[in-house]
């Protein structure tokens, strides 16, 4: 099988600031496979580099050489370790092959209802209480997921409320705060309607979350939720996981973490990295499983160079093509 890739610098509508740093630019590297697409996330975060994730595209043209047409068969051939965005990016454009060739959307190959789909979170980057407060008042979305995790946290969520008093806030702290700091928080973020919670401390801290548990929000894990045993070492401390492709190496390995969670009786949020329709398109297929949605990925972006994923507000219009439903705009 053909195996082509270029790499492909993301531009930010706005500095995207976190508690691991700033971003003006996101790197992505693009795949087609035979006319199937996918999109590898390069986040320095989540440990992936560009050089994995080439490295892991190049053992996998080697192994997808002469492989039969069988979806499974495909799989079963993708390198098992390396990056995980490689393999999420190689296995969208499996699936979008196998979609192109039944003639029908993925969603509808999986059984699902689009119009189950949650509503899609809008992300406001961690910045001064003006600043975030104008970015929400702006988005104009009902959704709101605030990215905190440093000094000035409070007066950074209630500028934000200040504007927009109607919204459904979600925060997540990227693991940037101290146990100590998220139980003097906890309080003020159900004083001020915060939803849920997600990612207040490191993840290596895991048992710190015993203490948060059960204090009147619930508690997401993400950063540390990379495949199935994540979600099970994670459900007695946490509520609920955070399901991304990037992570979790594809659209198969995320049904399994979801059909798990929901065994666990965990909720499930359906996330995405900084990226564009490709990626974050591919993942919504899957958002009829789903509790919540963080599907904003393109909404942040000045160049996204693909067409087929919607937005009717918040909520997610997936893609009706057959496949993935994403295409190269012309």
């Amino acid at each position: 099988m053909r195996l082509d890739w270029q790499t492909y610098t993301l531009e930010l509508a706005h500095p995207f600031r976190i508690a691991h740093g700033t971003s003006l630019t996101r790197t992505a590297v693009f795949v087609n496979l035979e006319g199937g697409l996918g999109e590898a996330a390069v986040v320095d975060y989540h440990g992936e580099r560009l050089e994995a994730v080439t490295a892991y595209l190049e053992a996998a043209r080697d192994r997808l050489e002469g492989a039969p047409a069988s979806l499974q068969e495909r799989l079963a051939r993708l390198p098992a370790g390396g990056s995980r965005a490689a393999r999420a990016a190689l296995e969208m454009a499996l699936f979008d092959l196998w979609g192109r060739a039944l003639g029908a959307p993925l969603w509808r190959l999986f059984g699902l209802d689009p119009d189950r789909a949650p509503p899609t979170s809008f992300t406001v980057a961690m910045g001064e209480p003006e600043e975030m407060a104008g970015l929400a008042r702006a988005a104009k979305m009902p959704v709101l997921k605030l990215k905190l995790g440093s000094e000035g946290d409070l007066e950074r969520l209630e500028a934000v409320r200040a504007a927009r008093p109607d919204a459904r806030i979600r925060v997540d702290a990227n693991g940037g705060w101290t146990p100590e700091a998220a139980r003097r928080l906890l309080p003020e973020l159900t004083r001020l309607g915060v939803k849920l919670l997600e990612q207040p401390l490191p993840p290596e801290d895991r048992a710190a979350y015993a203490g948060l548990k059960g204090r009147g929000l619930p508690l997401f894990a993400d950063e540390p939720i990379k495949t199935v045993r994540d979600v099970v070492d994670w459900a007695p401390y946490v509520d609920g996981v955070v399901i991304k492709l990037a992570k979790s190496g594809g659209l198969a390995p995320a049904r399994a973490m979801i059909a798990t969670a929901r065994g666990l009786g965990l909720q499930v949020m359906l996330g995405c990295m900084v990226e564009t329709r490709l990626a974050v398109g591919a993942a919504a297929h899957l958002a009829p499983l789903a509790d919540h949605a963080d599907l904003d990925g393109p909404l942040l972006l000045k160049n996204d160079p693909f067409t087929g994923l919607d937005y009717d507000g918040a909520r997610l219009r997936l893609p009706a093509e057959p496949g993935l439903g994403i295409r190269p705009r012309t």
